[in-house]
């Protein structure tokens, strides 16, 4: 299986934070068509910790855990490269966040992956919300 890798903004070189940025963009902007402000400035605060899959090129998979006013840690930016869906990265991705970071794990889920996440423990926690034109639902893992 593939080496997952976990790092500070601080640890990241120029070349790599530029390949996770670009996957975030393809997928988000690009192919769900949202316009909304990907460099939010949260990429760079001191808890927010970036995670993500190798590939033969560079980053296929990817997320970012930032934590939250209230100590909950937030996943988020789930991201996996067209040609390497369904080969279970973004599992192994949320796997590794829930193995290493105690306490609470929340986040807002694309709605048709609500089930995907209840498999790895998380439970809704509120009605369904349109972002982005993207229909999702409050969860959380205790």
């Amino acid at each position: 299986m593939s080496a997952v890798h976990d790092a500070r903004f601080d640890e990241l070189d120029a070349h790599l934070l530029y390949a996770l940025l670009r996957l975030r963009v393809d997928v988000f902007v690009v192919e769900q068509e949202c316009a909304y402000r990907e460099l939010d400035g949260r990429d760079i605060e001191p808890g927010t910790r970036h995670v993500w899959v190798d590939g033969a090129d560079g980053p296929v998979a990817y997320l970012r855990l930032l934590v939250e006013p209230d100590g909950a840690h937030r996943i988020g930016r789930v991201a996996t490269a067209v040609d390497q869906r369904h080969r279970g990265l973004a599992g192994l991705l949320v796997d590794h966040v829930i193995s290493t970071t105690p306490g609470r794990l929340v986040l807002d889920a694309q709605s048709h992956l609500e089930g995907w996440y209840v498999a790895r423990g998380f439970a809704r926690t509120g009605d369904d919300f349109t972002e982005d034109g993207i229909p999702h639902v409050p969860m959380e893992r205790v």
